[in-house]
This record gives C-alpha cells, sequence and structure tokens, in this order.
C-alpha cells in the first residue's frame, strides 16, 4: 500500500461497533467470521458514519483493479491476481483517483464491494482476503479512519478476470 493521505479535520463522525456487540451476536455488523481475521488480527469495522452539515460529498465511481500480469490473458483471474491482490489494487485505484481530486483514503467514509465468486474458493467470494487487504488500508496507525461498508457477491463483473469492483463515498 501507498502511503496514505489522513484527514486533517474531522469530516464525519464515525462510529465502531463496540466491544460488546461482538460478545452478545449483535445482528446489525459484523457477521460471524467477521471480527477477527482467519489469519490473525482485528478486523475494523464501522456501525455508522454521520457527515456534519456543509460538508461536500463525493460518490466515485466503481473502480476495478490493475493488471499485474501483462502476460496472462486480458480476461483471466491471473492477469489480476487473487481477491487479496483485486482488492488491494483496487483500493490504489481509488487513492489515484482521490489524489487527483485533491483527497486521500482518510476521506473516504463508505465502501460498496462487489465480489464474485471465486473457482479457488468453491465459487463463493473470497471474504478472507479482501478482509486483509482491506485490514491493511483502514483502521491502521498510517491511516487511523475507517469505513461503512457493504460487501456482496455478485454473478459476475464486465471482465471475467476481475474478482472485485468498489463504489466509495468520500467527504471533503
Amino acid at each position: 500500500m501507498s502511503a496514505a493521505t489522513v484527514s486533517s479535520g474531522p469530516a464525519d463522525a464515525r462510529e465502531p461497533v463496540q466491544r460488546h456487540a461482538f460478545e452478545s451476536g449483535h445482528a446489525q455488523g459484523p457477521q460471524a467470521g467477521d471480527g477477527l481475521l482467519q489469519s490473525g488480527g482485528a478486523l475494523p469495522f464501522l456501525i455508522g458514519a454521520t457527515v456534519p452539515a456543509g460538508r461536500r460529498l463525493l460518490l466515485l465511481s466503481g473502480h476495478t483493479p490493475p493488471v499485474i500480469d501483462p502476460r496472462a490473458p486480458p480476461d483471466s483471474i491471473a492477469a489480476f491476481g487473487d481477491t487479496y491482490a483485486q482488492t488491494d489494487g483496487t483500493l490504489r485505484e481509488i487513492e489515484r483517483s482521490l489524489q487527483r481530486l485533491g483527497l486521500g483514503i482518510g476521506d473516504l467514509v463508505q465502501l460498496r464491494v462487489y465480489l464474485v465468486g471465486d473457482p479457488a474458493h468453491g465459487g463463493r467470494m473470497d471474504s478472507e482476503g479482501f478482509s486483509r487487504a482491506y485490514a491493511q488500508w483502514f483502521g491502521t496507525a498510517a491511516q487511523p479512519n475507517q469505513v461503512v461498508r457493504t460487501r456482496m457477491q455478485v454473478a459476475g463483473l464486465v471482465n471475467p478476470g476481475w474478482l472485485v469492483e468498489i463504489e466509495a463515498l468520500a467527504v471533503a
């Protein structure tokens, strides 16, 4: 991940899911397996975010992963990588778009994530791969802001090699 920009001032109020929500089986928020990554470590999760009056909202179009293997067929998963690589690459593409607009990853408040079922995971979306990449971008020492997000499995995306597409909402 490249150096992320953290907002200089509070663009919003972010409401984390409290620890008791995990322990009590709270129905809204993290579901089974979302509290901790299988690979270790906590997964940051927000229950909601608010945006103060007067702030500008920026809705970003869907972003997709860059090619990581130009020798692979352009419509293959091999050209773009697994869900982890595609999520990381897609977030890098979102970061580039935000930078062109004078914003940074820390200005994001919402992600809408579309994941295609991965043949390597029996046709199910690779939640662990997505979550590992997500946890490197949000709620870290370098970029402490988190986002609200929705993650869903879809039948397919425009390029058959894409496993990930992400729409985003930022506050300026």
